[in-house]
């Protein structure tokens, strides 16, 4: 039986999936489809408008976390949350409906705007904890991240594309508690399931702390809108 098909079926009865082979990195399917086809920049301007009604056309998100920023995120992790999302791994159910081929288009359009999204400029002024440099708890936070987090996602927070770890240098802090929130209580099925038993002892407080700690990272300039005020200048 075809997987999505088995998968619809089985969340119209109130199953639902949550394996590892399934909802983390299961070989075929559109993930690995579209990473072999060369992008389109100019439909990937076409599809993004849809992405846009909620990550706004600069791909910046929304400080508060209700949106991640998704400018300057590799094009592999965008892949596989999308494909995740279409196929029934991850649910998110306010972007699931903007995710469908119906919406966005196939293996091609998602081939186009992860690379259009990958290559935008990120916001200079991301949403950020309440914990400065001078704070005890920014410490300690550092010293979480660099016990558990490096490994995965690098010294400065930038991921490792090819194998699908998130950059999350940049990212807002309200959106990133919330995930990593998920993460540790098992509610986002879609987890790498090497960070679910890293993180499971972690604390209220180490969360805040570490997530504190990463939004504060700072991303290099060549990376960055040269302003929080930049417009995209591919919707005027």
């Amino acid at each position: 039986m075809n997987k999505r098909l088995l998968i619809s079926l089985a969340t119209a009865v109130g199953l639902g999936f949550s394996t590892a082979s399934l909802a983390w990195l299961e070989k075929g399917g559109e993930r690995d489809e579209t990473l072999t086809l060369t992008p389109d920049r100019e439909n990937g301007i076409e599809v993004y408008e849809v992405c846009a009604g909620c990550h706004l056309t600069e791909g910046w998100g929304e400080t508060s976390g209700t949106f991640p920023q998704l400018a300057g995120q590799h094009k592999e992790v965008l892949v596989k949350q999308l494909a995740d999302i279409r196929e029934g791994n991850r649910d998110n159910p306010t972007m699931y409906p903007f995710a469908l081929p119906e919406s966005i288009g196939g293996p091609q359009a998602m081939a186009d705007v992860v690379d259009y999204i990958q290559k935008l400029p990120m916001n200079p002024e991301n949403g950020k904890g309440d914990w400065d440099e001078s704070a005890p708890e920014f410490a300690q936070g550092k010293k979480l991240y660099d016990d558990n987090c490096v490994k995965c996602h690098g010294d400065n927070g930038e991921g490792i594309a090819d194998k699908f770890y998130p950059r999350i240098q940049g990212q807002h802090y309200a959106y990133m508690m919330r995930q990593f929130e998920w993460i540790r209580d098992g509610k986002r099925r879609n987890a790498n399931p090497d960070m679910v038993k890293q993180i499971k002892g972690f604390s209220d407080k180490d969360m805040q702390m570490v997530i504190n700690y990463v939004s504060r990272i700072p991303v290099p300039k060549e990376d960055l809108a040269p302003s929080a005020d930049w417009l995209n200048p591919d919707y005027d």
